[in-house]
């Protein structure tokens, strides 16, 4: 059997993507996959001349290699529990893989909530300001695919904790982590330590000539940090004064967003930003400080903000109907995602809820069930613990498993004034295929009314 130097594991849009660069650097490789593997990337594949199987991993093809390459959707853990000669194996991600090939500087996004949101803002502004950037990672195409196909001297990459999980020397110049909450936890043995840990992978490798951008307010995040010694710069930013913040900082105060950066002072007016909430206020800030260390003068972090716009299923309200607007929150699979949301809207709510539970801890939401919410819709599989744990706090709960049938007990239920959210908490995969997908069929049931 001849040795591959390299197998991939998963023909998602990571593994593809590594397996375009692999091929472009002229490496052997091979890729497996547990499932089945969809036609067009059979093509593909064959096009590119790579070898594969599908409907499992063969433990002598996988264990033939210098490395492995694996896709954040695959558990590390399952696989060498079943195939016990990979435990010794060197297993990287993608983004690791991907990071040998470049010399770019890297903005590096991770967090439990708003990544997302933080990527596509701190890619809008240096765009918006000439620079030569890409945007990839968790968001768009792989960090891999990007590489094998451009050639672009900055990058803002959106980074999972799973990614994170297996990196070796991936330093990016500038790291933020957006927030740390319980998100996960089922894939690191129901210890939030243990998820706090791969977030912090981010800066494993930095220097302290690079930069490290951070929540003040988030209090996980700031314990772990005043225990680190060796670190990058360090920039909080806090949307309420903080006596334990950095030397340098940013804060929010009555729409101005005033920061300390390398002994430079700077105000910024976000009043006419295109973003809405207090957590958006803190994305704003993370891509500022991003800004400032870039030297983007505060016309183009203004004009960028205002004409920056939001990333679909997140907070996006898409229709009103008789007065009660409906508003897509399926990126929320988090319960920080969702008490946001909850905490976003002052008029009554039919929150439909709902999917697979990530060991969720849902007490926090219970002051603003009780303040806020009118009805809740419990859309999944299996809708026990919401309704047992809100039964109490809320008079009316509807069990569904169909979206049509969410939609049209939201339309019954709401009144004029009402506001009908989406914010599920849970991870879709026992209904859908992704929240993209929940997202849609919400958005398209919600037109059929």
């Amino acid at each position: 059997m001849d040795k591959r130097k390299t197998v991939i594991l998963g023909s998602g849009i990571s593994g593809i993507g590594a397996a375009k660069l692999a091929q472009k650097k002229g490496l052997d490789i091979f890729l497996s996959d547990s499932k089945n593997i969809k036609p067009e990337t059979k093509k593909l594949l064959s096009k590119l001349d790579v070898k594969y199987e599908e409907s499992g991993h063969t433990e002598n093809l996988i264990k033939d290699s210098n490395e492995i390459i694996i896709s954040p959707g695959i558990d590390p853990r399952s696989l060498t529990k079943s195939k016990p000669s990979l435990k010794k194996k060197k297993i990287i991600s993608e983004v690791e893989f991907a990071s040998r090939y470049t010399n770019a500087f890297i903005i590096a996004v991770t967090g439990t909530n708003g990544k997302t949101t933080t990527s596509k803002l701190i890619y809008h502004i240096l765009k918006n300001s000439g620079f030569n950037v890409g945007l990839a990672g968790n968001v768009g195409y792989s960090f891999s695919e990007s590489i094998a196909e451009n050639q672009f001297d900055y990058y803002v990459l959106e980074i999972s904790s799973f990614q994170l999980d297996h990196i070796i020397n991936f330093r990016p110049d500038i790291s933020i982590i957006t927030n740390i909450t319980p998100d996960h936890l089922d894939r690191y043995d129901n210890k939030l330590e243990k998820y706090v840990d791969a977030k912090f992978n981010i800066i494993s490798n930095q220097k302290s000539s690079d930069y490290f951008i951070y929540c003040g307010d988030c209090s996980v995040t700031t314990n772990k940090i005043n225990n680190i010694n060796n670190k990058p710069t360090a920039i909080s930013f806090h949307t309420c004064d903080n006596k334990n913040q950095q030397k340098n900082y940013l804060i929010h105060h009555k729409n101005k967003i005033k920061s300390s950066i390398n002994n430079n002072e700077n105000m910024i007016d976000i009043t006419k930003t295109s973003l809405l909430g207090l957590h958006n206020v803190k994305n704003s800030m993370a891509a500022i400080a991003v800004s400032e260390i870039l030297n983007i003068s505060n016309k183009k972090i203004i004009e960028s903000l205002k004409t920056f716009q939001n990333v679909p299923h997140r907070l996006e309200h898409f229709l009103t109907i008789h007065k009660v607007k409906y508003v897509n929150d399926s990126k929320a699979t988090n319960v920080n995602a969702t008490f946001y949301a909850l905490n976003s809207y002052k008029k009554p709510i039919v929150w439909i809820a709902g999917g697979i539970d990530k060991g969720n801890d849902y007490s926090q939401l219970v002051p603003l069930v009780r303040s806020n919410v009118k009805a809740i819709i419990c859309l999944g599989n299996d809708n026990d613990k919401i309704i047992s744990t809100f039964s109490q706090h809320c008079n009316l709960i509807v069990s569904t498993n169909k979206m049509v049938d969410a939609v049209k007990s939201a339309y019954d239920i709401s009144k004029q004034g009402d506001v009908v959210l989406l914010s599920p908490s849970c991870a879709s995969f026992d209904l859908f295929e992704n929240f993209e997908q929940r997202g849609n069929l919400f958005k398209d049931e919600v037109r059929k009314l």
